[in-house]
C-alpha cells in the first residue's frame, strides 16, 4: 500500500518537471523510503527537496510512521539509465561489457547506445617508437554490464 501511494507521488512530481526521472527508490520492512533522483541537467538541492516536499506532504505520519531520504546519484556510482548519458556527453567514461572494458570520451548517445572516442600509444608498425592511433567505438546499451563517469582531478 506504501509502496503504491509513493510511486504515484513520485510520479505526480516527474509530470510536474520533466527534466528530472527516478533512478532508484526501495522501502525497508520498517518503513524507510529512499529514493534517488537524476535530472537531464542535472540535479540540485532544490529538486531534492521539491521531491521529498512533495511526497511526505501527502503521506500521513498518523496512519503509517516513516522516514524519508531523497538524493541524486553519488559521483562514482554507476550509469542505470539511459538518460544519465545524454548529460555526460564530453565526459570521460569507463565502460564494461562482457568481452571487453573501454575508457574514452563520450561523444555520442543515440537510442541504441553511445558512442566512446579514445587515444592510444602503440609500437609503430615499422621501426621503433611509439605512434598515437584514434579510436572510436560504438557501444550497445545492451552490451554494457556497468558504466562510471571518471572523475579527473
Amino acid at each position: 500500500m506504501l509502496k503504491e501511494r509513493v510511486t504515484a507521488l513520485l510520479n505526480e512530481v516527474f509530470d510536474e518537471n520533466k527534466s528530472l526521472f527516478l533512478i532508484d527508490f526501495s522501502i525497508t520492512p520498517d518503513n524507510k523510503i529512499k529514493v534517488i533522483v537524476d535530472g537531464d541537467k542535472g540535479v540540485s538541492l532544490k529538486d531534492c527537496m521539491a521531491v521529498s516536499r512533495h511526497v511526505e506532504h501527502n503521506l500521513d505520519r498518523e496512519e503509517q510512521d516513516f522516514s524519508l531520504e531523497v538524493t541524486s546519484p553519488g559521483a562514482t556510482e554507476p550509469v542505470v539509465n539511459n538518460r544519465q548519458y545524454k548529460k555526460s556527453i564530453g565526459r570521460k567514461f569507463q565502460v564494461k561489457t562482457a568481452e571487453d572494458k573501454f575508457e574514452g570520451e563520450l561523444t555520442a548517445v543515440t537510442e541504441t547506445g553511445i558512442q566512446l572516442k579514445w587515444k592510444a600509444r602503440e609500437p609503430k608498425p615499422v621501426g621503433k617508437g611509439k605512434v598515437t592511433v584514434k579510436y572510436e567505438k560504438e557501444i550497445p546499451f545492451a552490451d554494457i554490464e556497468e558504466a562510471k563517469v571518471m572523475i579527473t582531478f
